[in-house]
């Protein structure tokens, strides 16, 4: 691109005064300089391309997307710099192409690029080369993933109404008339009434079933507001620890605790912060295979939030599944509703805070709760260096 300009620049010098020369020279100098700095301004990433595909200009913006030392990249295939740029199907004279794509070097980032050819002039079909205009849209991304995912839990929470009226009604139908049933077979002698008595049982522990898992749905889906008090967390922990610890002590699973020494009460719904501990603790157990497993459960607190977090030694959770944790009656266990971690993270939201899970195939669990203080204190600045009376 800056040859062929050089040689119509050269060919045209003729016609130029010698005293002008130096007048053209300083000006394209000075609007050089000025591009330039207009294109390091730019949040967005420039990248200026010749028609084999070289990079000739790279701004500060797509040097940071792509990790990217300018001064090394410039005069180099665009192809050896980007990984997974083919130049060769990207790079068609004439042709406008805009792509998303995802790099996980240095953040991991969602990008969309827009290449476009240069023409020498308007209408002539010769390309000087490419300008790619590259935008960062991971926050737009998630933000529409945000959006879909508020879509469907309103979908479900209308079907939650549904649900609630045709199978609810049904069941306490069906648990009156089993009491009936009962109270006829006692009348029954022992010999005819023991067989007919299990059947009823397991029909009344599956009417149990179903309720427990209707009220499951229910609350998974349907919006509630937390009835917030000032709670010990610490104590909360203790008492879900206790009614787990049955269960725990009957595989060997060992429960460490790593608190801080000074935890301020936390403005949040007792009962529901229960059941977040209870539902990560047993999803925590289960995932340990055999017995004699290991769960590290930390508290800690700063000037903004109370942080939680529960890790087990388990089978970890498999990439195609972590893109998926949230989703209702997505499960690896085979007695699992799928409904425990939407639970926790509706209850943990509903009160302003965040969860972050990272897991390993075989390395065990990590689940991480961001609750934010919900009374934030106030910092007095100190006064400023110099003051100008005006």
């Amino acid at each position: 691109m800056k040859s062929k300009f050089l040689e119509k620049l050269v060919a045209r010098l003729d016609r130029v005064e010698s005293g002008e020369v130096q007048q053209v020279m300083t000006r394209l100098l000075h609007e050089k300089g000025f591009l330039e700095k207009v294109f390091e301004a730019l949040h967005e990433g420039v990248i200026v391309l010749d028609a084999a595909g070289i990079i000739g200009f790279i701004n500060h913006a797509a040097c940071q997307f792509f990790g990217l030392n300018p001064k090394k990249a410039t005069g180099e295939l665009i192809s050896t710099q980007i990984r997974g740029l083919d130049w060769n199907t990207l790079g068609k004279p004439g042709r406008t192409v805009s792509r998303d794509l995802e790099v996980f070097y240095p953040e991991n980032r969602y990008l969309n690029f827009y290449l476009a050819p240069i023409e020498a002039s308007k209408g002539s079909g010769e390309s000087l080369g490419f300008v790619m205009l590259i935008r960062d849209v991971t926050s737009t991304r998630a933000e529409a993933e945000e959006t879909l995912e508020s879509e469907r839990l309103n979908s479900l929470t209308l079907l939650a109404a549904g649900v609630a009226h045709e199978i609810g009604n049904p069941l306490n139908s069906l648990d009156i008339h089993l009491q009936l049933l009962g109270r006829k077979l006692r009348k029954l002698s022992p010999g005819d009434r023991g067989p007919l008595e299990d059947n009823l049982n397991t029909a009344r522990e599956e009417i149990q079933r179903l309720d427990t898992i209707l009220k499951q749905f229910l609350q998974a889906v349907r919006p509630t507001t937390p009835l917030r008090e000032r709670a010990d967390l610490e104590a909360l922990l203790r008492e879900t620890l206790e009614l787990l610890e049955p269960e725990l002590a009957s595989r060997n699973i060992g429960v460490q605790l790593d608190l801080a020494e000074s935890m301020p009460p936390a403005m949040v719904d007792p009962g529901q912060f229960q059941q977040v501990f209870y539902n990560l603790i047993r999803n925590a157990a289960q995932a340990i295979p055999g017995s004699e497993g290991r769960i590290l459960i930390r508290m800690r607190v700063n000037d903004y939030e109370h942080i939680i977090s529960i890790e087990d030694n388990g089978t970890g959770i498999s990439p195609e599944h972590m893109g998926a944790i949230f989703e209702p009656y997505r499960t690896t266990k085979s007695s699992g509703s799928g409904l425990g971690l939407l639970i926790v993270r509706r209850i943990v939201r509903e009160h302003g805070g965040e969860i972050a899970i990272e897991s390993e195939p075989d390395q065990g669990t990590r689940v991480v709760i961001h609750l934010p203080h919900a009374e934030r204190t106030v910092r007095l600045l100190g006064a400023p260096v110099s003051v100008i009376d005006l």
